[in-house]
């Protein structure tokens, strides 16, 4: 008999805390996960090193076909990402590798070229896959769709906050000011918007805790499975 295999997909903004919540999601439910934000962020590192204009991140696409894009996940469960054979997993953590990430992934082409990347770990593993546009043009027909967010400023603290615990330079207001860009840029682009799909479930994580909001993640999703 055909192994059935279950997908749910976390959509939400920037600093949402999708990444982390997700991934601990998955463990305790023993999913693959796939953040698709890191996908994304690897090619925005890619079009960065390759000398292109933010502003151009069009100019990308004709440097996908040398593009060679690696994912692989340890014992742990941790995502790595490789670009071109050389793991990037910490590199595209810089905090200047979001607009990039935010820039490429407006482009058409660029979301073709990763559509079906995406859609395969679907089809063959039971998935946790988070992101911008998962419920609503990744996997569509996902069995558990959740909309995962928090206000602005709480978005922008726990940002913040990660980026020092990195050991990166960090100032507050640029960060909620790039949030809040991003947020407009997701929410506006042409391609795949950031939306909630019509049948997502709201979890807003506004004024709790990390252990708080993987409480409140994993009985809103237990909740839906058990339907």
């Amino acid at each position: 008999m055909k192994q059935r295999h279950y997908s749910i997909a976390i959509d939400g903004p920037s600093g949402a805390g999708k990444s982390t919540l997700a991934r601990q999601l998955a463990q305790k439910l023993g999913f693959l996960y796939v953040d698709t934000g890191a996908i994304y962020r690897t090619v925005g590192l890619h079009a960065k090193r390759s000398g292109l204009a933010l502003e151009r991140a069009e100019q990308v696409v004709p440097l996908l076909g040398s593009l060679h894009l690696d994912i692989a996940h340890g014992e742990d469960g941790l995502q790595h990402m490789y670009l071109n054979g050389e793991d990037v997993s910490e590199a595209i953590r810089q905090h200047d590798v979001s607009a990039w990430a935010s820039a490429v992934s407006a482009v058409p082409a660029v979301r073709a070229f990763l559509l079906e990347l995406q859609r395969d770990f679907a089809r063959t593993n039971s998935v946790i896959m988070d992101g911008r546009d998962i419920g609503t043009v990744v996997l569509p027909q996902a069995d558990v769709k959740v909309f995962l967010t928090a206000e602005p400023e709480e978005r922008a603290r726990r940002r913040y906050l990660e980026l020092l615990e990195r050991g990166q330079q960090a100032d507050y207001g640029t960060v909620l000011k790039d949030l809040l860009e991003r947020d407009q840029r997701d929410s506006t682009r042409a391609a795949a918007p950031l939306r909630r799909a019509e049948d997502a479930l709201l979890v807003d994580t506004t004024g709790l805790n990390l252990e708080q909001s993987l409480a409140l993640l994993l009985d809103t999703v237990e909740g839906k499975m058990a339907v």
